[in-house]
């Protein structure tokens, strides 16, 4: 078979039905670990002494495990206590947790840096700690973390990869079978590799638009 007419067939078709699989991997588990992100880097700062424990504890443990680790215990693992998910959810879940854990890290460290002068400006106006939050530290914080979250997800796009592992068919599942069934590992992996380079350039370039976006004229600068 001539190669442009094997592309053309059978490589491009079989990885833009991956791609779509992928792009429904990304988008959910991009949204849900910057929310679970946001939220555990709160509580590891401003929670109580019990609940900063219980979320270290998460951090240390899908910081701290394999990913291919925590999506064999999703698919595989939860059926032995009666639980059972499709392998689209586990993978979601998956990314998810373990994408909300890193972002928790950049998220922590923004908020961290904001100066404690700006909190006890807004106490003395009569806010909570939950308003304070809400309303003046965590948008600082958000735009300081931007660039770290964006790179986790950057990482997320390509940990999608994976989710063929647990039969969640992808860009890289379908790969796999179109190579093992014509014996082109090197032409179709070639492939899949120049898709995730655009995805992730993509990605990328929004990314470093959206912090040009929410940048404070005279507070922070970016390159053009």
């Amino acid at each position: 078979m001539d190669e442009w007419q094997f592309f053309q067939s059978q490589v491009f078709p079989s990885l833009m039905k991956g791609f779509k699989v992928s792009i429904s991997l990304i988008l959910p588990s991009a949204f849900l670990g910057v929310c679970i992100g946001i939220w555990a880097g709160s509580m590891r700062v401003y929670g109580s002494t019990w609940l900063r424990k219980l979320v270290d504890a998460y951090v240390a443990i899908f910081r701290g495990t394999p990913l291919v680790v925590q999506l064999f215990f999703w698919y595989f693992g939860l059926p032995h206590v009666g639980i059972y998910l499709s392998p689209f959810a586990a993978s979601v879940v998956g990314f998810s947790l373990c994408s909300g854990a890193y972002q928790s890290e950049y998220v922590r460290g923004a908020l961290l840096s904001i100066k404690k002068g700006q909190m006890l400006a807004a106490q003395a106006l009569g806010f909570s700690k939950w308003q304070m939050l809400r309303s003046v530290i965590l948008p600082q914080a958000l735009r300081r973390a931007l660039p770290g979250c964006g790179n986790e997800i950057i990482y997320l796009i390509k940990y999608s990869s994976l989710a063929y592992m647990v039969t969640c068919i992808e860009m890289t599942g379908e790969a796999k079978i179109l190579a093992s069934h014509y014996f082109k590992y090197t032409e179709v992996f070639l492939a899949v590799g120049a898709f995730y380079l655009v995805l992730v350039s993509l990605a990328g370039w929004f990314l470093h638009h959206l912090e040009g976006r929410l940048s404070i004229p005279g507070f922070e600068h970016h390159g053009k």
